[in-house]
């Protein structure tokens, strides 16, 4: 089975120290490629880096929630640059309003400007979407411009939403976090969503999975992607290996990678 990590940050500094016996075990677990999310401007470097370095890396490039605080006033140059120099997606950007000090107006701002540069240079969108839920649709609709593809990573959102989303252009990637057995909701979002929609990730180091022998790693890594992958194919009624070949087919789409 071929499989693509959807959504990872292979940047973050707890991975670093043994980062190569990372790639390693991934390429073994059958995962082919691992797209690398940036989330501020200052690990966008590393990110360039780390895709120049490993040829399974795919590089995006994205302000997060978390860090549009920090951003410089050339960060959408700083941003267009490193999306211009390299095959690589808009991310991780989007809405989160977990975040207790936060200012809405320019969280959205920062987010619409991210979506309509993903338009505009034709390129995939991977967004992080947390408490947002009645917004996020809303913002959507009134996009001028809006990509033809984005996904929601780790999708946390109502399995009744899927359909109206799918239907402004979204896709869904799911991540360990449904090989939690008490994740019910997760697991009917899973069950329910289109199937040519559907992508599996590990946002590695972050969401670790339930391991075959019921405990729960420590951290994630791409390694542990077919974790994700049993756990959905088991919640969609499906055999892992027509489950793979579905999501390796709807990755490729996605990220325009060859089939």
């Amino acid at each position: 089975m071929k499989l693509i990590d959807a959504h990872c940050h292979l940047q973050d500094e707890r991975l670093a120290p043994k980062l190569d016996d990372a790639i390693q075990r991934a390429q073994e677990a059958g995962v082919k490629h691992m797209v690398c999310c940036g989330t501020c401007e200052g690990d966008w470097p590393r990110i360039k880096e780390l895709a120049q370095k490993y040829n399974s890396v795919f590089p995006a490039f994205g302000l997060h929630p978390w860090f549009i605080k920090e951003r410089t006033k050339d960060w959408q140059e700083n941003l267009e640059r490193f999306l211009a120099e390299t095959s690589s997606a808009v991310g991780e950007i989007g809405l989160d309003h977990a975040i207790e000090d936060r200012d809405d107006p320019d969280q959205e701002s920062v987010f619409i400007a991210q979506m309509e540069l993903a338009a505009r240079l034709n390129r995939p969108a991977t967004i992080h979407c947390r408490r947002a839920w009645d917004r996020f649709p809303v913002l959507l609709k009134e996009m001028k411009n809006r990509p033809t593809r984005f996904m929601v990573h780790s999708y946390s959102g109502g399995a009744e939403l899927m359909h109206p989303l799918a239907e402004l252009g979204a896709y869904f990637s799911f991540s360990g976090s449904i090989t939690l057995t008490n994740n019910r909701k997760g697991l009917k979002s899973v069950a329910a969503c289109p199937a040519d929609r559907l992508l599996l990730e590990t946002d590695a180091p972050d969401i670790p999975p339930l391991l075959p022998d019921g405990t729960r790693a420590e951290m994630s890594e791409p390694a542990n992607l077919p974790l994700a992958l049993c756990a959905a194919a088991a919640a969609r009624g499906v055999s892992e290996v027509d489950l793979a070949a579905q999501v390796w087919e709807n990755s490729c789409r996605f990220y325009g990678f060859e089939l």
